[in-house]
């Protein structure tokens, strides 16, 4: 991260309730968010019936791990889509990534609205995220200057009732085959949340490191919220150490220490605001896997240099309402980053602990 400008604009978002925009406390972003509970009424969430699951043909495990993937979630057979991407590179080119988006709309079913990638790699186009690209179009001119505002998100802080559809928007998440256990557990955790409304905690964590804690500012004050039974820990700390009851962690450093001390509830979100966790087998900072290696349900980080606008990060004041009202962890994700262009979404679409 080498600094960024912070926009300090406050937050402002059309065709939404007021009441519904008291509730995520983002009248004003220069205030710290107070953190009242999920919207009314809940959400309609994402059904099976709306996923298609992409393979790569050309990668076994993809094809064995997504084909599991859909029948542990009962998705349907014509919603699973075949792709080839030999050599599974990191990163595509424009021209790469034009053939397979071409050929993904080809076998969607119109009625898609989330996609799940089951491979680790691909998971950028150039600059973009892959998620981000499928989602609102490669941005290249967003490639000249990394650190300028991408394309917003239509979708940021929508309403319970919008579906991606009606925000012109198809949804996408990358499922990470980089072994059979691992995303075999991946799968099992997000099965497992699914309504089990948990006794536990949102640690929310400004650390020592500034320029990564841009968003810090618009952390939930700590509260608990009595009919989800969650306790909100806003927080002045680099770690937590020996927690067993996370559900959501949000942080910002390079490294995220004590990692391997924390218990991670089945459906918990968990990511940390630095430049490359999404440059998910690079080694030049912690990789957003690390926090699904731990235990976490899903996750989110960025491809390429963003800078630290928060508004290319996950919003917890938008996120954690919409998942406890019972939307899965894709929509509430989704829903929480202003400029996704360059931020890849990895991790269990379907999670739905408060559904």
């Amino acid at each position: 991260m080498a600094g960024g400008r912070l926009q300090v604009a406050a937050v402002r978002r059309r065709g939404v309730a007021i009441a519904f925009v008291v509730v995520l406390g983002l009248l004003n972003a220069q205030a710290r968010a107070q953190f009242v509970g999920p919207p009314r009424p809940p959400a309609s969430a994402i059904s099976p019936e709306e996923v298609a699951v992409v393979v790569n043909v050309d990668a076994p495990l993809s094809v064995e791990l997504g084909e599991r993937y859909r029948e542990l979630r009962r998705i349907p057979e014509r919603n699973l889509i075949r792709v080839h991407l030999p050599g599974s590179p990191r990163r595509l080119s424009e021209a790469a990534f034009d053939q397979l988006r071409r050929e993904i709309d080809r076998q969607a079913d119109p009625s898609v609205e989330v996609l799940v990638l089951a491979w680790t790699a691909p998971y950028a186009v150039e600059c973009n995220s892959i998620t981000g690209a499928l989602a609102l179009g490669f941005q290249r001119e967003l490639c000249k200057n990394t650190c300028s505002p991408s394309r917003p998100n239509p979708y940021f802080a929508a309403a319970p009732a919008v579906r991606p559809a009606d925000a012109g928007i198809r949804l996408a998440m990358l499922l990470p085959t980089q072994s059979e256990a691992a995303g075999l557990a991946l799968m099992q955790r997000g099965a497992a949340s699914d309504g089990s409304r948990p006794q536990a905690s949102a640690y929310l964590l400004k650390t020592s490191d500034a320029n990564r804690s841009s968003r810090a500012r618009l952390f939930p004050r700590s509260t608990f919220v009595w009919r989800q039974k969650l306790a909100v820990k806003n927080l002045v700390a680099d770690a937590i150490e020996g927690e067993r009851d996370v559900m959501f962690y949000f942080t910002g450093l390079v490294s995220v220490p004590k990692l391997e001390t924390l218990g991670f509830l089945p459906g918990a979100v968990a990511d940390h605001l630095t430049s490359a966790g999404g440059d998910l087998l690079g080694t030049g900072q912690m990789s957003s896997l690390r926090w699904l290696e731990a235990g976490a349900t899903a996750s989110y980080g960025t491809v390429s240099e963003p800078c630290n606008y928060w508004e290319k990060f996950p919003n917890p004041a938008v996120l954690m309402p919409h998942y406890l009202a019972g939307e899965t962890v894709v929509e509430a994700y989704w829903k929480s980053v202003k400029w996704p262009g360059q931020g890849v979404f990895i991790g269990e679409p379907l999670a739905s602990p408060y559904r």
